[in-house]
């Protein structure tokens, strides 16, 4: 049985909805993303979850049991938002101490309790310091441990990195990620960043416009978006218009291509994804038999991404295309022809709707 489950919840706001019929089934243990774009319903479903915010119909249930008339401060969700939150007048201590005290546990326990979550964060040098004279890694550090100290039966993550600069913020997501399962604790993190998402989640829920548009594990998502308006938010650039000509044959703009077909049949539309990592050169085009996997055309322009370059392909069939070529050899100039063949295992076909 699932450990939290989310039964067709609703939320409308001056007659415009925000969420829409939103079902899901978390188990116990994992780190669930709630991933998609500015307004698409990602916090307006974690407020709803935590309690701090009604919902207009649906269900949410933990272990089974019906939690939407239990008041948020009951329901013992850990909650660390994106500012942080802590208390300005209390030193590093005392913010992780709070919701313990507030529970009534004994003066021991608290200090036991509270050294031991500073500790899991690295920070337990910090006791007594002043939260305003922390950084903002540090910050999120101490808002981590306040959040974990009183046990939570679910801990609900609103764009915690969102402040932090890139480099901060790639150090801290591994620390976060071992922290969580260290204390092996229920999560649900809100971001539209997909690098975090992938980084973090066991499974990731796409939102737009107010509804659940995929829910899966990271390396399905990546691999197999449900639909075009998923693959174009994650980021691909290579979508192509086909049809299925016959099983394991479809036909596009680049000409026939063998590619796995199973689930569809003859006559049907897809639009091809070609992930941009998917490609190599073409060392000597006249050698290639099979043409449905090489591309040509014009580099119309190519930029430095570091382990690799991001290059810009007029294809001789028409199509622009963009692709990732490993930096392990000089890369063309714009206007230098290029051939490239394409890995099957990098292309996946996306029925049309």
């Amino acid at each position: 049985m699932a450990y939290l489950t989310i039964n067709a919840v609703s939320k409308c706001y001056n007659g415009r909805s925000a969420l829409k019929n939103i079902n899901l089934e978390i188990t116990k243990g994992d780190i669930i993303c709630l991933l998609g774009p500015s307004g698409c319903g990602k916090t307006t479903l974690l407020r709803i979850i935590a309690g701090l915010t009604t919902l207009d119909s649906g269900q949410i249930l933990l272990d089974g049991r019906n939690i939407n008339s239990i008041p948020a401060h009951a329901r013992r969700f850990g909650l660390m938002f994106q500012e942080f939150a802590l208390f300005p007048h209390k030193n590093v201590f005392e913010n992780v101490a709070f919701g313990l005290k507030m529970q009534g546990i004994d003066g021991k326990e608290i200090k036991d309790r509270t050294q031991k979550m500073l500790k899991l964060v690295g920070m337990s040098r910090f006791e007594q310091r002043d939260v305003a004279d922390l950084s903002g890694g540090e910050r999120q550090r101490v808002a981590l441990a306040r959040s974990l100290a009183p046990r939570p039966h679910l801990l609900m993550l609103d764009e915690p990195l969102g402040a932090l600069d890139r480099a901060l913020r790639q150090r801290l997501m591994a620390d976060l990620i071992k922290i969580i399962q260290r204390v092996d604790v229920t999560t649900i993190f809100v971001t539209h960043d997909q690098t975090e998402a992938f980084a973090i989640a066991t499974k990731i829920a796409v939102m737009q416009t107010g509804q659940v548009e995929q829910y899966c594990p990271p390396e399905i998502l990546y691999k197999h978006p449900i639909n075009t308006r998923v693959a174009k938010f994650l980021g691909f650039e290579n979508l192509l218009p086909a049809k299925v000509v016959k099983t394991g044959l479809v036909e596009s703009q680049l000409g026939p291509m063998p590619i796995d077909t199973h689930g569809l049949a003859s006559g049907d539309s897809v639009t091809i994804l070609f992930r941009p990592e998917g490609v190599c050169y073409a060392k000597d085009a006249d050698t290639i038999i099979d043409n449905a996997f090489l591309v040509m055309g014009i580099v119309t322009d190519i930029r430095f991404l570091g382990p690799c370059y991001r290059l810009c392909l007029e294809t001789t069939q028409g199509p622009m295309l963009t692709f990732d070529i490993l930096n392990d050899q000089p890369p063309p100039k714009p206007g230098d022809p290029v051939h490239l063949r394409l890995q099957p295992a990098a292309m996946t076909l996306i029925r049309s709707v």
